[in-house]
């Protein structure tokens, strides 16, 4: 072994990622490609792990980190762009369209206000990613993971009940939604296939994301007595249910996958950090799936952390940074998702006044319309930063 080689082995820093979902083989792969060796654990299979039937909205700050590591070219077949975002009070009889031109001109050239990406095409090409690579071991499906070492670095990122969090003797904060949340792949008629609809209703809001041929996933809102006995339905009853939540014109054809109903929750763990462990992704936080910020927050969860491991120091100092720094950016998403479901779920005579007078000014405010935007697509920490391309 030459000089040098001892030079670079001794900064090696070895990680291990407890959880390969979509941000564990992100950060496992970011890592991989800064020159770090990697240990990935998940109880669960690659099957398992690919199987989920649902869709992902991409943001900019997510292509771009997607761009660093080589994977947007390689998922472009998949991605399905919106060029367009209506937006919907119907309460208040109010209508915003979002169009490209109300990007950051560096978002422009883009094709798209942002993407939907189903979670089988990525895992799939994550995981893949992280088979060819020579400094990740992968073990997955039950096969038990090494003991990490003293001084590696040791990154939770398995999810909202977290076991290593748990371990850690990490608390949370957390508010239990009244509104559940229901996920259907849906074919739909009346819609553009480069359109992205959110309509705020009373009993919650309804999310409507291209997935390319006339395929959309709708995310739907509402008590989660109310999601529990939707998903449940015959396809027709189910169908004729959200024919007549939709706006007119847009009618539901067919039903292609199993509906589902789940919880919805805000959390924030009291600590980002412990040690020389980190919490990324759901594992530390959870915000309103409102607005799709989720695994975009989460995935700057993973932009940060491989800064901070870019900047060195020890495994303690590194997690010590990272948990500083992702402070300011969790609180304001997670408080903009939760004030947005508060103040748009109801019929409150005073609020749903403020909407409409809220809305209108958006709609002939070409600024006010920038800002939101930035603030959805890079981050509200970007407002008033210089873009990189």
């Amino acid at each position: 072994m030459t000089r040098h080689t001892l030079v670079m082995a001794s900064f090696l820093l070895e990680t291990h990622v407890m959880g390969a979902g979509p941000t564990g083989c992100m950060v496992a792969l970011a890592l991989a490609q800064q020159n770090q060796r990697v240990v990935l654990f998940d109880p669960q299979a690659f099957d398992a792990l690919t199987s989920r039937s649902r869709a992902y909205a991409i943001t900019h700050s997510s292509r771009r980190l997607m761009q660093s590591l080589g994977l947007w070219d390689e998922l472009q077949k998949d991605l399905v762009a919106f060029e367009q975002l209506d937006l919907r009070d119907l309460a208040a009889g109010r209508q915003v369209i979002f169009v490209a031109e109300d990007l950051a001109k560096k978002n422009r050239g883009h094709r798209g206000i942002g993407w939907i990406l189903d979670h089988r095409p990525l895992m799939t090409v994550l995981l893949r990613k992280l088979q060819q690579s020579a400094l990740v071991e992968m073990h997955l499906g039950g096969e038990a993971a090494p003991i990490p070492s003293p001084d590696s670095l040791v990154i939770a990122a398995d999810g909202p009940s977290s076991p290593t969090r748990e371990s850690w003797g990490i608390h949370c904060w957390q508010h239990r939604y009244r509104q559940g949340c229901l996920t259907a792949k849906v074919v739909l008629r009346g819609i553009q296939a480069n359109q992205a609809c959110e309509l705020f209703r009373p009993e919650g809001p309804l999310a409507v994301l291209p997935l390319g041929n006339d395929h959309f996933q709708v995310v739907w809102s509402a008590p989660m007595q109310r999601c529990q006995e939707r998903s449940a339905l015959p396809p027709s009853e189910f169908l004729d249910q959200l024919a007549g939540i939709l706006p007119q014109g847009i009618d539901p054809d067919l039903l292609l996958d199993q509906p589902k109903a789940f919880p919805q929750q805000w959390m924030l763990a009291h600590r980002l950090s412990r040690g020389r462990g980190v919490l990324i992704g759901e594992a530390g936080h959870r915000c309103h799936p409102v607005g799709g910020q989720g695994l975009n927050l989460c995935w700057r969860d993973v932009d940060v952390l491989v800064r901070s491991v870019q900047k060195g120091g020890s495994a303690k100092r590194i997690a010590a940074r990272y948990g500083r720094q992702r402070w300011i950016d969790l609180i304001l998403v997670g408080s903009a998702t939760d004030l947005l479901v508060r103040c748009f779920s109801n019929r409150i005579s005073l609020l749903v006044g403020f909407r409409r007078i809220a809305l209108q000014l958006l709609k002939h405010s070409v600024g006010l319309r920038q800002l939101s935007l930035r603030a959805m697509t890079d981050g509200p920490l970007q407002i008033g930063r210089a873009l990189p391309d």
